[in-house]
């Protein structure tokens, strides 16, 4: 059986590594999700809507206060007392769609917006970048809870599933056609 450095490729032996990030427990969150989801299709109590909500709220309280865990937690908490609030996320198959940032790509002070934490303080570090803008990077586990409840980017409001438009090219007028001499 190969080592744990075999498999992930690690040369040489494991020097002393950062401290482990500060994870969050969202077993409750997806356990809500997985409840409300099952009762929106037949129908159920309003209840079960916003449990999910409350549910990250109550995770995301966990992580560093910063203005944009305010944000969300404000949206989380309003969304939560709100009896027609729907869970309205992206599908499953979004998250594979997301584009990855290798980790050689990543500067030193590049932090997730949710968890304020520096992707490099991961030794492996999952980071994506939203369709919206490519500034917008974050841990994979971060945006993923808040991806599952909202299609909208947590920094612009942007919807994620909204596709863009693309623009057509310009028609230029004066491009003339090729003469042809045995035409007129």
């Amino acid at each position: 059986m190969a080592s744990y450095e075999d498999d992930h490729n690690i040369c040489g032996p494991v020097t002393s590594q950062p401290p482990p990030r500060q994870r969050i427990d969202l077993s409750g969150f997806f356990a809500t999700l997985d409840l409300a989801n099952a009762n929106s299709s037949g129908g159920g109590a309003a209840e079960d809507n916003e449990a999910p909500f409350r549910s990250l709220a109550a995770a995301f309280r966990e992580l560093p206060d910063t203005p944009v865990m305010e944000s969300l937690l404000q949206q989380l908490i309003s969304e939560a007392s709100d009896p027609g609030a729907k869970v309205q996320g992206v599908p499953d198959s979004f998250f594979d769609g997301l584009e990855r940032v290798p980790k050689n790509k990543l500067k030193k002070d590049d932090t997730c917006s949710i968890c304020n934490t520096a992707f490099l303080d991961d030794p492996y570090p999952l980071v994506v970048v939203l369709p919206c803008h490519t500034a917008h990077m974050f841990d994979l586990e971060c945006i993923h809870p808040w991806l599952k409840l909202h299609s909208t980017c947590p920094l612009d409001r942007i919807d994620l599933l909204k596709k863009k438009e693309p623009i057509p090219p310009p028609v230029d007028d004066e491009e003339e056609e090729e003469w042809d001499e045995n035409y007129g």
